[in-house]
């Protein structure tokens, strides 16, 4: 992740750079027409080899302003022109005022987005009770949410409490006691707010699953648009996850992992937004202000320099601690972008010309990033627990009360001594055992299922999970049809995850040998909630865990559509190709969508239809 982090192109020895930048962005090494307001930018001087290559079709590179280079404009920053109404709208007859063509144009960072983000909560919402049943594992965390809310720990259940949630209205039965559990209860807690709102029924513990699922597109095309520096790059983003099957499927189900994938979003949100606001600062302390741009790079004042309070990242330990909290695959997601957040500071520290970048924010950023992002993260973890610890009746609640040490045995292959530790408060002793069993649980679940699956096979959905398939159905259900089949099956939209597999090479030969900065940040998304489930090949797994990196995965897809797009300065008839095969693309994922989208929302169909939408035996 070395290299210029303002626009991702690999910089020459002297701080030049080349033309790299993605289509959309005005940080362009050759302004794209209808740019004004921008700095002034000259060429460097040309070496004698430099001059000999010119023969060749060689340009020279430009000097962008070192500002420019730490904190690129925003698309409707300050001095960056709307330009002339689009010429498509022109040739179609449709005149724009000027003054309302400058107003879209200046809110389009936000109206783009909101659109897309209406469009896929109503996917999302719209009869979001059906089916009316408990789907896969509904059935625990459902009850377990409402448990969290009444009693503060969860509990066991009468055998028919199923059959009692799913009258009208829902009969609760009195619980049969404490219950081990096999997960952090902050997800839970998440959810027991629908349940809490609507009451204990299938709308109600997958209201906030639904809420969180659309406001992540949201969040995904605001994070794609400050990362590429464009908001149709962002956009598009955002409306790929919206037309994504495994997307739609997760938060239509009160499960736990959209969740985690919901908090990690938001740090990395918000570790972006801490991002430019420390570059602006280091930009100010090395004299490269709004007034004086080109100032040149300091050595000095790049190793003094002091970044200040950083909000944006506290709240990113904040996320990442109910990330963790939700779910123990969240711990992948705080230690990868701690780890990131840190090298972003060296990186910045570097442009701003620190000779020794990684010893100085080893030095000035890394203690203080370390609080902010695992010290608030473990505070937070510790405050979602405090049902259980202010209660007295959860499991293991009491199992401190007559012991002095800790459970140590189960934590890994060698055991630690017991020694006395009567000085810890014992609700902490007994969570910390507590966590003994979970952590034993979870390491040793083998049990195979059905639907189980490698998680070699997700990139290419090759095992979906079944979440419902009900028996039973009349042929008046399917116009008539011998047979009739109704699903809900948790697979991504195969055309976007086959092109995701394309777009993930692409995004490592950026990172490997462009040194672009926001591929490395997506590769950095998709390995955390991916390449830790490769220690497992024995323990019972599924894909829909892949719903915690299927942001980055659009992401990804984005960043190729731009390279497809073209720069801004590119000819004509590039720009024009480019846009018609990422169009293609587009709409081919999203006719793919609308073909499977009767598999994501349980819709009843024929039993031939369903098998048409059958690709892959496995997916049986």
């Amino acid at each position: 992740m070395s290299g210029d982090e303002a626009t991702g192109t690999a910089p020459d020895g002297d701080g030049t750079h080349g033309t790299t930048t993605l289509a959309g962005s005005p940080v362009e090494a050759v302004p794209p027409d209808g740019l004004t307001g921008a700095t002034p930018r000259r060429s460097w001087p040309l070496s004698a080899w430099q001059r000999r290559l010119t023969r060749l079709g060689y340009g020279a590179p430009e000097r962008i302003p070192l500002r420019e280079r730490l904190v690129p404009p925003m698309p409707d920053g300050k001095g960056i022109s709307t330009g002339a109404p689009s010429p498509v709208l022109t040739r179609l007859g449709v005149r724009i005022p000027p003054g309302l063509w400058m107003w879209l144009c200046r809110w389009s960072g936000w109206l783009a987005p909101l659109l897309v983000t209406l469009f896929s909560g109503i996917l999302i919402f719209v009869n979001l009770g059906h089916p009316h049943d408990i789907i896969f594992d509904e059935t625990y965390y459902a009850k377990d949410s409402w448990a969290l809310w009444h009693y503060g720990y969860e509990v066991n259940w009468p055998n028919n409490t199923n059959q009692l949630l799913l009258q009208h209205p829902e009969v609760i039965p009195k619980p049969l006691g404490n219950a081990f559990i096999a997960h952090p209860p902050a997800g839970k807690w998440v959810i027991g707010i629908g349940e809490m709102i609507f009451g204990l029924n299938p709308f109600g513990w997958r209201f906030m699953t639904a809420l969180l699922g659309t406001l992540a597109v949201l969040i995904l095309c605001r994070i794609g648009r400050r990362m590429f520096r464009s908001t149709l790059l962002g956009t598009t983003a955002g409306l790929l996850m919206s037309v994504d099957g495994l997307h739609l499927v997760m938060s239509r189900t009160g499960l736990l992992d959209l969740v985690v994938m919901f908090w990690a979003l938001c740090a990395f949100g918000l570790l972006l937004l801490d991002r430019d606001h420390s570059r602006a600062r280091l930009a100010d302390a090395v004299g490269a202000t709004v007034d004086n741009p080109g100032a040149r790079p300091s050595h000095e004042l790049a190793t003094r320099a002091r970044l200040g309070w950083r909000p944006y990242r506290i709240l990113a330990g904040l996320a990442l601690g109910l990330c963790c909290a939700t779910k123990w695959d969240g711990l992948w997601f705080l230690a990868f972008f701690a780890v990131l957040s840190v090298l972003w500071d060296a990186a910045a520290r570097k442009t701003a010309g620190a000779r020794h970048p990684y010893l100085t924010a080893l030095r000035r950023d890394v203690p203080f990033a370390f609080l902010a992002t695992v010290g608030v993260a473990f505070v937070t973890y510790l405050v979602s627990w405090s049902g259980w610890l202010f209660t007295q009746g959860g499991y293991d609640r009491q199992w401190a009360a007559h012991r002095a040490g800790l459970s140590a045995a189960n934590w890994g292959p060698i055991p630690l001594p017991q020694v006395d530790m009567s000085w810890v408060p014992a609700p902490l002793r007994s969570l910390w055992h507590y966590h003994s069993e979970i952590w034993n649980f979870n390491t040793h679940l083998n049990t195979p299922h059905t639907y189980m699956s490698n998680p070699w096979s997700w990139l290419v959905n090759g095992r979906p999970v079944s979440f419902y398939y009900p028996s039973g159905l009349k042929p008046s259900q399917c116009g008539g049809a011998a047979q009739c089949s109704s699903e809900v099956l948790a697979i991504g939209t195969p055309l976007l995850w086959w092109a995701a597999c394309f777009a993930l090479l692409y995004a490592l030969y950026r990172w490997i040998f462009v040194r672009d900065w926001r591929a490395a940040a997506i590769c950095c998304g998709i390995a955390a909630g991916w390449l830790p489930w490769f220690q497992w090949q024995q323990r019972t797994i599924f894909f829909f865990y892949s719903i915690d990196f299927e942001p980055f995965l659009c992401l990804a897809i984005a960043l190729m559509i731009g390279a497809m797009l073209g720069r801004a300065n590119a000819s004509r008839e590039r720009r024009v190709w480019g846009g018609v095969g990422a169009g293609l693309l587009m709409v081919a994922i999203m006719a793919t969508f609308l073909y499977f989208f009767p598999l994501y929302t349980g819709e009843v169909t024929t039993l031939a239809q369903w098998q048409a939408r059958m690709w892959w035996p496995t997916w049986i």
